[in-house]
This record gives structure tokens, C-alpha cells and sequence, in this order.
């Protein structure tokens, strides 16, 4: 209590910052004769700087909602906020400016040039940036030092074992210093060894503030993460307390 018996005012709280804000998202195809619905009216808010997981069935969803906080597809209903850009109603031209600056990729297969070398992998990604030669060398030297590979440079991807393939890629994708890096099943292709590094290489990044959201079938992959969600016939349900 103060001196005249009123308690002290208490910091505002602090508000977690949305990385991502989905309301009413809806995804339909049409298959022949009939229309498929992919997503099913998700209401979702991923906060900037969180680590989570999305695991169901096959068929459930998922590789959809990856693709639309990818900017890579747009909802039949529905909004898909990263920051303050609504990708659902996002220009061509805005959705490219986004997906080249602001999200990194990484994908099951590790998807690297063979005959090019991992520095000139990761610099491939940089090439919509438009960078300078000096600031792409820079950058470059730096994604592989974050993915501790920074003495494999010039070797290229069949003098590699997977899990260091899968940090070139790694690499290749926080080059670009996104705000939110996509995994879809990144550990899928490697033994429990090599899946426990690189989930330690994603985990260091995560923790440097790097929004991290990634697909798996792997509950012990799953529950590294501080949030765990399950999506399955479109629908998305939140089971980090299960």
C-alpha cells in the first residue's frame, strides 16, 4: 500500500502479439460430383513467437492449413491474417512479397539442388529478395552457422547425411530472416537420432523468436511444442492439455 492507503497502479499487461489470425476459414474443392470440404470453419490465433504443432488424420486438412498461412492458397470463406495483411484478399503481387520475405519453408523432402554446393543452396533462396552479392554471402554464412553447419559449405548435398541435408534446408529458409518458419513434416525422412537434431536446431530458433508452426505424425515430435493442435475433418481442436 502507498503512503495514502491506495494500492499502486499495475502495469497494463502485456498483450501477446498475433502472428497469425484465422476466423471462419473455410476451404472447399470440388471432386467430380461433389464438393469437398478441406476446412471447416476454423477460428485460430498462433501468437508471434510460439512453437506449435498440428497433427490428425490423413485427409484431415493439414497440408491445406499449412498452405494458407503459406500464402500459397486463399479460403472460399473466411479471413487469414499474418500480422496485418489479410492473404485471403492479399494481391498476387502482395502473397509473392510475403511468401519471399516473411515465411520459410521447410518440407519433408529436403528438395536441395545435388549439383550445387549447401552455401549455394541457401543462397537460392535469397534470390527474390534482391539482395546484394555482399549481404547474400553474409546472410548465407549465417544461416549456416545457426544450423551448425558452417564448416560443410562447400559440400554438396550427396556428401551430406540427411540430417544435414535437412538443415541446409533449414538454413536456406531463415537466410531470409522470416518472421514465421512452415515445417511439414521435417523429421518424416530421418531415423530418431537425426530427428532429435534437427528438432534441436528448431527448437534454438524458436527460442530466438522465430515463430515456428509444423505438421507431424510424430507425437513425440508433437510434444516438444508448447501448443499441440489436431485437425481432422476440417476441424481444428486444441490438445496441448491432453
Amino acid at each position: 500500500m502507498t503512503m495514502t492507503g491506495i494500492p499502486p497502479l499495475s502495469p497494463d499487461p502485456v498483450v501477446p502479439t498475433p502472428a497469425y489470425r484465422l476466423e471462419g476459414v473455410t476451404r472447399t474443392y470440388r471432386q467430380r460430383e461433389r464438393i469437398v470440404k478441406a476446412l471447416d470453419g476454423i477460428d485460430l490465433e498462433i501468437t508471434a513467437g510460439d512453437f506449435v504443432t498440428i497433427q490428425g488424420p490423413t485427409g484431415g486438412g493439414k497440408s491445406t492449413l499449412l498452405q494458407m498461412l503459406g500464402a500459397l492458397d486463399r479460403p472460399t470463406d473466411g479471413s487469414v491474417r499474418l500480422g496485418d495483411l489479410d492473404i485471403a484478399r492479399a494481391s498476387n503481387t502482395e502473397l509473392g512479397r510475403v511468401r519471399a520475405a516473411e515465411i520459410g519453408f521447410v518440407f519433408q523432402g529436403f528438395n536441395l539442388i545435388p549439383t550445387l554446393t549447401a552455401a549455394e543452396n541457401v543462397d537460392m533462396g535469397l534470390e527474390p529478395l534482391g539482395l546484394d552479392r555482399d549481404e547474400r554471402r553474409s546472410r548465407v554464412t549465417e544461416a549456416l552457422e545457426r544450423v551448425g553447419l558452417a564448416d560443410r559449405g562447400d559440400h554438396r548435398p550427396t556428401e551430406l547425411s540427411g540430417g544435414q541435408q535437412q538443415r541446409v534446408a533449414i538454413a536456406r529458409a531463415v537466410a531470409k530472416r522470416p518472421r514465421v518458419l512452415l515445417a511439414d513434416e521435417p523429421t518424416g525422412n530421418l531415423d530418431e537420432h537425426m530427428r532429435d537434431e534437427i528438432l534441436t536446431v528448431l527448437e534454438a530458433l524458436n527460442a530466438e523468436g522465430l515463430t515456428l508452426i509444423m505438421v507431424t505424425h510424430d507425437s513425440a515430435v508433437a510434444r516438444r511444442a508448447r501448443r499441440r493442435l489436431r485437425l481432422a475433418k476440417g476441424r481444428i481442436t486444441d490438445i496441448t492439455r491432453g
